[in-house]
């Protein structure tokens, strides 16, 4: 007796939520049928499939696909004819079908009583979108020139993504490099290290922006603390686009850093055998001379940049402090009499007219040449000079 009292009460229960489901799939199919209100029809299945209970009903799903390929229709159809419309809901509808189609095709796509898969609208379904996957493309394209990157990213991965989809296991889609490039480029700007990062390989595939999938992947890697990956994208930059500032800069910075001075002079030396008039290149082994402790070299290099180019401040500052540097150890290691002092006191006067040099090139730089010109004038007794300097630092 009770259990069919709790039937009797399912019954009574089900069929009016049976009956108000048939009236919105009916409604719905009028909609589609007289190509009106074809919004609300897509929106009536959207309803339906809140309640969990509806999210597998296939009947649902074939009438909401329908009622966004219509609108998808009408739509591209006045982007043929160049009326005027909302080009952003255009794309927008244009993924929302595509995911449409994908969740039915999962649910058409199950295996029955005996374990068989037997899809009845794959095929028409993957014609009828493979005519249209490019605005998914297209589309990721508008957002990235509107800076709207969360969107265009969502785009341009439905696009890719199509590659996998069993919906579309008959067209084998080669994995597009350009639409991996700008999934990175989205995903760098959203700060997103694992979307940006998701189609990568792909991305390195886009030889048109290479160099500039490079620098996204560097930074990106760079902010994850992920050195080794850092080091062999900027590796893979510098040999690529030996003639970039950003791929030799970072990997001199990060040998400098990280104190691996012969690994940063192999990359200087690579790049000057690329290009040996280069300033750039030529400064950074300056560098490096100065470093390493060879300011005779440092000093030789920076004489040859002043030659041509009187106005390379940093240049002067080099070799002024290779100088001050050898006086210091001059002074350190020798004995103190008048032979050595008299060395000592050349060294600063040889550094003396770089440092002023550089002072009257790179006023703003203060903090590196008013110490320096400090302990010169004051090494040589160089009254009046060394009351200016020391007025400066006070």
């Amino acid at each position: 007796m009770k259990r069919f009292l709790t039937i009797a009460l399912l019954l009574i229960i089900m069929v009016p939520c049976l009956n108000a489901q048939r009236k919105e799939i009916g409604q719905a199919r009028t909609f589609i049928k007289s190509g009106k209100n074809l919004d609300k029809a897509e929106q009536l299945m959207r309803n339906l499939l809140k309640d969990s209970a509806n999210r597998e009903n296939v009947k649902i799903h074939v009438i909401l696909c329908d009622a966004l390929r219509k609108q998808y229709e009408e739509r591209n159809m006045k982007m043929y004819l160049r009326q005027k419309q909302d080009t952003a809901s255009f794309f927008l509808l244009t993924r929302n079908m595509f995911l449409a189609y994908e969740t039915l095709d999962s649910l058409d796509d199950r295996p029955n009583a005996k374990g068989v898969r037997r899809p009845r609208y794959r095929e028409k379904n993957a014609a009828f979108l493979n005519t249209y996957r490019l605005n998914l493309y297209n589309g990721g394209l508008f957002f990235v020139r509107k800076q709207q990157y969360a969107t265009a990213y969502d785009m341009l991965n439905t696009y890719i993504d199509c590659d996998r989809q069993p919906l579309f296991a008959s067209y084998r889609y080669t994995p597009s490099a350009e639409a991996a490039y700008w999934s990175l480029f989205c995903g760098y700007k959203m700060q997103d290290d694992e979307k940006a990062l998701r189609y990568a390989d792909v991305a390195l595939e886009d030889t048109a922006h290479l160099e500039s999938a490079l620098e996204y992947m560097s930074e990106i890697y760079k902010r994850q603390h992920a050195t080794e990956e850092y080091v062999k994208i900027l590796r893979q930059g510098f040999n690529r686009f030996p003639d970039s500032k950003f791929f030799f800069t970072y990997l001199i910075d990060f040998y400098n850093e990280t104190q691996q001075p012969d690994s940063a002079m192999n990359v200087v030396n690579a790049a000057l055998a690329h290009d040996s008039e280069n300033e750039l290149y030529l400064f950074a082994k300056s560098n490096l001379l100065l470093n390493t402790g060879d300011y005779t070299g440092c000093v030789a290099l920076c004489d040859s940049l002043i030659a041509r180019n009187e106005q390379f401040a940093d240049a002067y500052y080099n070799a002024g402090l290779a100088y001050i540097n050898m006086a210091l150890i001059t002074k350190r290691d020798m004995k103190a009499n008048a032979k050595s002092r008299q060395l000592v006191n050349d060294l600063y006067r040889k550094s003396m007219p770089y440092m002023e040099r550089y002072r009257e090139l790179a006023p703003e730089e203060k903090d590196k040449w008013a110490a320096a010109l400090y302990n010169i004038y004051l090494q040589l007794n160089m009254g009046k000079k060394f009351v200016e300097i020391d007025k400066l630092l006070r």
